[in-house]
């Protein structure tokens, strides 16, 4: 196990005690924790109807299917993220379009998703990616002017704001996830936001295995009190009273971890500064960032084979460290499948292959942080020496 690990989540011993209430309550799911819990994200994102589900995942694949997008449909999509989001489009049978992203903020690049725009797009599937919201309104104006729907991927972006607008309120629908390296976690989990009322409730019912609401049929009725009848294809997507339970004073804390996220953000940001080897996140409104990761990207001269140096370098000094993320069209399964090759997509595969996610969690101290410089610092002179001598 690494000293320094790359997260750990942040639980109190209030979470513990909500978690042990949910257990002695005697009920474990489709409870008030699960409302609770529903309205406080909806409330943070500004947002009429929260609909918690097991994973972002869930989250994403209910929202591809409420919005009927199936076989023979494209969704504009970021090959820089961690593979659920494309994956969601192939779940209902639909085709992952991948465009390049923006050098600065590794979202998707506008110029690019317009292009790529035909007849039959049906959506853009936007990842803020290590949360940042850099042209999230860009790409918001882009699919209204087209009559196309952005679904807002916030599962790396809980309690952002960009231009005075709260992440997940931006798009048709938002979603989040809340695995334990998140901001907030549940240890699994996830989230829908969204006003569009038809939306939520297909979403609600399609989590339950597609039951019909309870107040509209009471003649069949489970021992929970929902409806023994399905008008349509569903999923078990619930989530548990335990899991809203952590969830719920997750929540309630959130402008704290949020802001602890930004302390330790801001020590690496100047304490990394100095190093010119190195390209540091982009952060327009320091206070409105939510910081989900820490990742920084050795420059253009160095490569992947070098990079991967650094964090096997890194890792033997038992420093928490990973290569956030490898582009989803270069994996096997997608390459094997539509035939895409190196070169494709060229912004996004350079900074793949540099990038570098640091230790990053709330309690983390300077004196972590300052161990992780100086270990990153040493690496990245080890290869510059390597290199000298070659």
């Amino acid at each position: 196990m690494s000293v320094i690990p790359l997260y750990q989540p942040d639980i109190s011993g209030a979470e513990i005690q909500a978690v042990i209430d949910a257990l002695r309550s005697g009920r474990l799911t489709a409870g008030p924790r699960r409302d609770r819990f529903e309205d406080l994200c909806a409330e943070r994102c500004g947002c009429g109807h929260g609909v918690a589900v097991s994973c972002g995942t869930a989250a994403l694949h209910l929202v591809l299917r409420a919005l009927d997008i199936g076989p023979g449909d494209e969704v504009i999509t970021t090959p820089l993220s961690f593979i659920a989001s494309a994956n969601s489009i192939l779940y209902v049978g639909a085709t992952p379009v991948f465009v390049d992203i923006d050098p600065r903020s590794l979202n998707l690049d506008p110029a690019a998703a317009e292009a790529a725009i035909t007849s039959k797009t049906k959506a853009i599937l936007a990842v803020e990616l290590f949360g940042d919201t850099t042209h999230i309104d860009q790409l918001a104006q882009l699919a209204r002017s087209n009559e196309i729907t952005l679904i807002e991927d916030g599962c790396e972006a809980l309690g952002g704001v960009h231009c005075g607008r709260p992440v997940g309120s931006i798009g048709r629908a938002g979603v989040f996830g809340f695995y334990s390296n998140k901001q907030v976690t549940t240890g699994e989990g996830g989230m829908i936001v969204t006003d569009d009322d038809r939306l939520a409730a297909l979403c609600r019912s399609m989590r339950n295995h597609g039951r019909v609401q309870p107040d509209t049929d009471t003649t069949l009725l489970s021992t929970d009190g929902a409806p023994l009848i399905h008008d349509q294809l569903g999923y078990n997507y619930r989530v548990s009273e335990l899991a809203c339970a952590l969830g719920i004073v997750q929540m309630e804390r959130l402008d704290q971890i949020l802001s602890a996220r930004r302390t330790i953000a801001s020590l690496y940001m100047q304490k990394l500064r100095d190093m010119p080897d190195l390209i540091l996140p982009t952060v327009e409104v320091p206070q409105d960032r939510s910081w989900f990761a820490f990742v920084v990207r050795l420059d253009d001269q160095y490569t992947h084979v070098e990079r991967d140096r650094v964090i096997a370098g890194m890792s033997r000094h038992d420093i928490g460290v990973a290569a956030y993320f490898p582009c989803i069209h270069l994996q096997p399964y997608y390459r094997q499948r539509f035939g895409y090759d190196k070169g494709t997509l060229p912004i996004a595969e350079s900074v793949s292959q540099r990038c570098i996610a640091l230790p990053f969690y709330n309690r983390m101290d300077e004196t972590q942080v300052e161990l992780v410089v100086h270990t990153l610092r040493v690496m990245i002179q080890r290869e510059q020496l390597l290199r000298r001598d070659e």
